[in-house]
């Protein structure tokens, strides 16, 4: 099921710049990608966070991290996620993933 972006979500403050991006981040991405059945949206979760993290993209990680938990990856999960990447992706990149779970935890 493809949500639905507040209008305060990332999403859309990019609408306006880029509405193609949007449309099909909505319904490609989270219409047909994520819904996919080859994966449950928890193993989605954990992959996206993984390469987020590897990536060091701080904007992406958060939100993909509060969609984590949501579908059901644990706070222990994740971060036992930011600390394996640690020595494959690099300290740094850890070290600001595991900034943004404290921010994102800390919500909860």
């Amino acid at each position: 099921m493809a949500s639905t972006p507040s209008s305060s979500s990332p999403l859309d403050r990019i609408r306006s710049v880029v509405p193609k991006l949007a449309e099909l981040t909505e319904k490609v991405l989270f219409g047909d990608v994520w819904e996919r059945p080859g994966l449950s949206k928890r193993d989605r979760s954990l992959v996206a966070c993984a390469a987020l993290v590897a990536l060091l993209r701080p904007d992406e990680l958060r939100g993909h991290l509060q969609r984590a938990l949501e579908n059901g990856v644990t706070k222990d999960e994740l971060s036992e996620l930011i600390t394996h990447l640690a020595f494959y992706s690099g300290w740094p990149t850890a070290v600001t993933a595991a900034a943004i779970a404290k921010e994102i935890f800390d919500k909860r």
